[in-house]
């Protein structure tokens, strides 16, 4: 028998509360391509254009409590994991992953801040190595990301091409697209795509813009693109072209340099 309900994507991140990135943005971009947007909250940040102000982790309980909620109503598809603060969020995303068995699982290592900073304490990257890592369809470091979970520096694209199966034969992901946005500068933006079978590279301009929010949507529409039954490299490759062009057409909406992208502009983009 045919199940009526849409198909849904849930995202399991942090709020931003200046609207660029985080659960803001990932519920801009699964609208834009045409699934149901679910959210369960695993922190609040106080943060604008400018920088984050204030962080407040809710009980773990709670997000659970989230979770199961999700779970229990809805026709989920698949499921985007971004920024979880600390090892005890951690397991409790792991345990409901364990036991619901969504269809994909995209993770983006939300891990170091645009500062630089290291955002995850030793026992939570372990966690994140160890727990969720193996549930994860997908996952998608940028550069500084890859180098933590892997314990080792990414200095040139050589480098890069031969860190891909690092993370497939080593950290036991099913697959890998490493973001090359922090790789030095040239003209193009190359990241790099491998599952342990295909190789790919899916090329951009490099746009000369302070973006934020890029890597959330990113991971988003390739939720949103496994929903519609796209392959996996095909998601990536329509992900990696939708964040380009949301780039392009962003704007300023505070007072900092920071550019949004614009989710919506950059479409039409619904499949299926």
């Amino acid at each position: 028998m045919n199940d009526p309900r849409p198909i849904s994507v849930l995202t399991i991140a942090g709020s931003d509360s200046g609207g660029g990135a985080g659960i803001q943005a990932d519920l801009k971009t699964f609208a834009a391509h045409g699934v149901h947007g679910l959210s369960a909250v695993a922190a609040l940040t106080a943060q604008h254009t400018r920088g984050v102000t204030a962080v407040h982790v809710p009980d773990v309980d709670f997000l659970r409590a989230q979770l199961d909620a999700c779970f229990e109503d809805f026709r989920i598809g698949a499921v985007k994991i971004g920024m979880l603060a600390t090892a005890e969020v951690i397991d409790a995303v792991a345990g409901a992953l364990e036991q619901h068995r969504p269809p994909f699982v995209v993770l983006d290592p939300v891990m170091v801040a645009t500062s630089g900073a290291k955002l995850l304490q030793d026992d939570a990257l372990h966690a994140l190595r160890t727990r969720l890592l193996p549930l994860a369809s997908i996952v998608t470091p940028n550069i500084p990301e890859a180098e933590l979970l892997l314990g080792h520096t990414i200095a040139d694209d050589a480098a890069a091409e031969s860190t891909l199966a690092e993370f497939v034969d080593d950290l036991g992901a099913n697959a890998v697209l490493l973001k090359g946005g922090h790789l030095p500068a040239t003209d193009w933006v190359i990241d790099r795509y491998w599952d342990g079978d295909s190789i790919a590279q899916y090329a951009h301009e490099r746009l000369a813009i302070d973006a934020h929010g890029t890597g959330c949507t990113l991971a988003s529409a390739i939720a949103a693109n496994l929903c519609h039954g796209l392959p996996m490299q095909a998601a990536c490759e329509a992900a990696t072209d939708y964040v380009h062009r949301a780039l392009r057409l962003g704007y300023r909406p505070g007072r900092g340099d920071v550019l949004v992208l614009d989710h919506f502009g950059a479409g039409p983009v619904v499949r299926g």
